[in-house]
């Protein structure tokens, strides 16, 4: 098989480190220009990258993170934040108005952005040997995270990536069947069988989760507004200024 692909499919999420190691200032610096070669829309590049490692700012970030212990333990953690503050120092040198932002569309965009970086960060860093995984929780205390990353307006945190030297072997989780999320021409409704089929299959690697099934998982999951304070932060930050 192509080697490029077996990398991709070698992905998994590791929540243990091997503590006070540094990743080599080259390989981080390869890691971030990896990033940077993502595509965007328009070229805008609506992202920042945010290096936290000093010791006592990666605690403080698993604090407000919800308390995930695997960001103080990691040798390097990168708040990956949608970005138009650029965008917006842009517009006033051109007499703009930067008025789109306030669509909701300007979320998608930025967020779209700071997916595509991240994803190359990550298979930056696993060729080397680095472990990596995705942080959510970032956007739990939006606010409070604004103001310890000090970020300017038109600015907000999306998804944090801990990077670092594993301390455990994890295997490589199971995803759905390609069939219920690849389909020509139209969607498919049609995948109850196939969810069924991945419940099953899904059980014995969630054991982090309390062994469920997936589709118990994500119901009690969006059962729920797990994140109610973020729509306010994001207009205080010059976002969704208008009817939704």
């Amino acid at each position: 098989m192509n080697p490029i692909i077996d990398h991709l499919r070698n992905h998994r999420s590791f929540r243990k480190y091997q503590p006070d190691k540094t990743i080599p200032k080259a390989q981080l610096d390869s890691i971030v220009r990896a990033a940077q070669s993502a595509p965007s829309w328009i070229n805008g590049q609506q992202y920042s990258i945010i290096a936290i490692q000093n010791p006592e700012r990666k605690v403080k970030m698993a604090d407000l993170c919800g308390n995930q212990p695997y960001i103080a333990e990691s040798s390097a953690f990168l708040v990956f934040v949608a970005d138009f503050y650029r965008t917006h120092l842009a517009s006033k040198q051109h007499q703009g108005s930067l008025s789109a932002i306030q669509n909701v569309d300007a979320l998608l965009v930025g967020a779209t952005d700071v997916g595509l970086a991240c994803e190359n960060a990550i298979i930056a860093a696993e060729s080397f040997d680095l472990g990596v995984v995705c942080i959510g929780g970032i956007r739990r205390n939006m606010a409070d995270v604004i103001e310890f990353l000090k970020l300017p307006k038109h600015v907000f945190p999306v998804v944090g990536l801990c990077i670092g030297y594993p301390d455990v072997e994890m295997p490589i989780k199971p995803r759905f069947p390609k069939e219920a999320v690849y389909f020509q021409e139209t969607y498919q409704t049609d995948v109850a069988d196939l969810m069924a089929a991945y419940d099953e299959t899904i059980i014995p690697f969630s054991a982090r989760e309390g062994s469920v099934s997936w589709t118990a998982r994500v119901s009690k999951f969006y059962d729920k507004d797990y994140y109610p304070s973020i729509a306010e932060t994001l207009k205080q930050q010059g976002f969704l200024m208008k009817d939704v």
